[in-house]
């Protein structure tokens, strides 16, 4: 009902599209700058209540309040997101991802309310975990939502969820130049000029309002460092090492809890407390363990009231971090929090509660900077090495390593501390980490969770998709081809004629002899140029074989669409020959850029069909729900219109339409034609309606 009186308001103004989605990037971006600001304040307003006010009203419980507290969060927090959105278990950007990657950005409107209450119980009573990621999942259901309000297309709605969650980075940690890169560099992996504009402007947005409310002063007050010699930056890059390893380390730790309690046999409600309890024991006998490094009780935070003795265990450590960048910190202390605070993340978010991993890992960066500036300076007494430097270089680094995003954690530290001194050890030792970290372990933190689902995600696409869809699917059966004895004046005509980049050559047989792109007629011109020295060199006298590429690279028709990027992909080809497996130099057909993304997008269907499908049985358990397959008449009232014209319910869902031997996307913009055979998913309420609506007496029930 939204969707239809939104969209219908939309079709009456009548603007022009890129006042529309300016427009919706700043509603989207003040929006989410909003929910920061009310997120940060219950966080604070929970955590005060919590172990403040509760804390204090029983003080003979003492220290135990360090474990009662954490599980009494859990257990409000665990039913909200069992009940309610279960998308908001865990720290949120896999399940932004999955819905960019399959559902075309598309987002329940309940997640933004389940994860601000469940994360912001779970932080405000101990947990350990980041506000940033539950921001950046609002953020990007707010874009998501107000998409679908609007009846925009699926591309549109990924922007807005780009948006959605450049906003949420922006807002949270008053960095927008960060927030624009980790919208790109994380989300979609690509860089589209509308799409950037519009999240540069949503990222701006939420700066706004955020600094309107919370402040203009960057996170960290950061002494001014800066490197005193050239050579320090080896330092920097052994340190970008280190943190390759911890980050493997935190994401490995985080997948081992995430899969033991996945296979728990305990009620999904009850494991957050589960983890809870376990984050409650670490942060009671914290100081036990503390004592063993030699650090006083003011160091492991022993002593009451509890508000100013929380763990530094707890929470997002924003606070401990500061007092890390100024070096006061001791080594015994850092060293321990390297791994103690992994260990606790890996409780709180692998057991199902809400938070985000972003804070965690500048924690644990920072820890390991810290301590390696010690070991330096033991090591190499004579240098003039400053703690807080390391330890602003090892956030970005171990963060770099962990999310595979080094240019956000560069820019995100930078803006944080407001330091440009370092810059150059930021990026060394940040490239590092994330290069490494890659070259031993293919999976980032976000990512972990997808590849367990069967998602390998790669530039913004699930690669496991091209393996579903076949070459001769997509390819071009019917190819324009040129002669290799033609001449280069008959090429550039050609060239002229068709607008195409580049044509298959065959010879007298019509055997394949090579490939002749643009790039190629262009580079002969100019050596014509360049050597003729007045000569009159005719176009006519220059046949195509003499600038061909002979021996093309190829692929076969029965060959997945995955093998034609893998040969396309060393020399960025943006078209192939596809030949015949008995006899390689018979061309059968072409492939290109254009085929593979609408490969992709087949890929995507069919998977998101074979789930449906899967499901099917389950779902019939369920007299409410029905899988409808139909005929479309000539009749129809649909033939002629695009499926976002349908008056379809919020519930129906149009699974695959498929025409012929061939599968049309079901987006908006597809339009019904007479014979297309469409399957539907829909209420058994609304199974009449779309008889009626499509093909009538032809529809079949399932």
């Amino acid at each position: 009902m939204k969707k239809r009186f939104f969209s219908k308001i939309l079709d009456q103004l009548g603007p022009r599209e890129g006042v529309v989605l300016m427009f919706m990037s700043v509603a989207v971006g003040a929006a989410t700058g909003f929910a920061a600001v009310f997120f940060i304040h219950l966080i604070s307003l929970i955590h005060q209540f919590a172990f403040g006010d509760v804390a204090s009203s029983l003080p003979g419980l003492g220290r135990f309040w360090l474990i009662i507290i954490p599980v009494c969060g859990a257990l409000i927090g665990g039913p909200i997101i069992v009940f309610f959105a279960s998308e908001a278990k865990g720290h949120g950007v896999p399940e932004v991802m999955q819905a960019l990657i399959l559902r075309g950005g598309r987002i329940r409107p309940r997640v933004a309310i389940a994860k601000i209450i469940s994360s912001a119980l779970c932080i405000g009573t101990g947990g350990s975990a980041g506000r940033e990621g539950p921001i950046v999942q609002v953020g990007s259901t707010l874009g998501s939502t107000l998409g679908q309000w609007l009846g925009f297309s699926d591309e549109r709605t990924k922007n807005l969820v780009a948006c959605g969650a450049a906003a949420g980075i922006a807002a949270t940690f008053n960095a927008p130049i960060a927030g624009i890169i980790f919208a790109v560099e994380v989300l979609l992996c690509e860089i589209q000029v509308t799409v950037f504009g519009n999240v540069v402007i949503a990222a701006v947005s939420a700066s706004i309002v955020s600094q309107f409310f919370l402040g203009t002063s960057p996170a960290f007050s950061v002494p001014s460092y800066s490197m005193h010699s050239s050579w320090e930056i080896l330092l920097y890059v052994i340190l970008g090492l280190l943190a390759a390893f911890v980050g493997i380390f935190f994401i490995r730790l985080l997948d081992f809890f995430e899969t033991l309690f996945e296979k728990m046999n305990a009620p999904h409600l009850v494991k957050p407390a589960i983890g809870a309890l376990m984050l409650g024991i670490l942060a009671f006998f914290y100081p036990h363990v503390s004592s063993m490094m030699a650090l006083s009780p003011g160091d492991s935070r022993l002593g009451l009231p509890l508000l100013d003795n929380v763990p530094h265990v707890y929470g997002s450590g924003f606070d401990f971090i500061a007092q890390v960048l100024q070096g006061d910190v001791s080594f015994g202390l850092l060293l321990m929090l390297v791994f103690l605070k992994p260990l606790a993340t890996c409780f709180t978010l692998g057991s199902g509660n809400s938070g985000g991993v972003f804070a965690p890992s500048l924690f644990t960066g920072a820890m390991l900077g810290g301590a390696f500036g010690y070991a330096i300076q033991y090591l190499f007494p004579s240098l003039p090495i400053e703690i807080g430097a390391y330890a602003l270089v090892g956030m970005a680094s171990v963060f770099a390593a962990a999310a595979r995003a080094p240019l956000t954690a560069m820019l995100i530290v930078f803006e944080m501390s407001n330091d440009y001194m370092l810059i150059l050890p930021l990026m060394a030792a940040g490239m590092t980490a994330s290069f490494v970290a890659n070259w031993l372990y293919s999976d980032s933190i976000y990512t972990i969770k997808l590849t367990k689902r069967g998602i390998h995600f790669e530039q913004g696409r699930d690669m496991d998709i091209m393996q579903g869809v076949m070459v001769e699917e997509v390819m071009n059966h019917s190819p324009v081809s040129v002669k290799q004895d033609q001449t280069l004046a008959e090429l550039f005509a050609i060239f002229h004629e068709t607008r195409l980049h580049g044509f298959p050559v065959m010879d007298q047989d019509n055997k394949l002899a090579g490939f002749v792109s643009y790039q190629d007629m262009e580079r002969t011109l100019q050596d014509i140029d360049r050597t003729s020295e007045g000569r009159d060199i005719s176009l006519k006298d220059i046949k195509v074989s003499s600038l061909a590429t002979p021996q093309a690279v190829t692929v076969f028709p029965d060959e997945p669409i995955w093998e034609a990027i893998r040969k396309m992909a060393p020399r960025d080809l943006a078209r192939m020959p596809v030949v015949s497996r008995q006899d390689p130099e018979t061309m059968v057909g072409l492939i290109s850029r254009s085929d593979i993304l609408k490969a992709y997008q087949i890929g995507v269907m069919r998977k998101q069909q074979g789930r449906l499908m899967s499901d099917q049985v389950a779902l019939q358990r369920d007299r409410d729900i029905c899988f409808v397959e139909l005929v479309v008449d000539g009749s129809s009232r649909c033939v002629g219109k695009t499926l976002g014209e349908l008056p379809l319910h919020q519930s129906t869902a149009i699974v695959s339409i498929k025409r012929e031997n061939a599968f049309v996307i079901p987006g908006s913009g597809a339009i019904f034609q007479e014979g297309d055979f469409v399957t539907i998913f829909c209420r058994t309420k609304h199974e009449q309606e779309m008889r009626d609506l499509f093909g009538g007496d032809q529809a079949k029930g399932c």
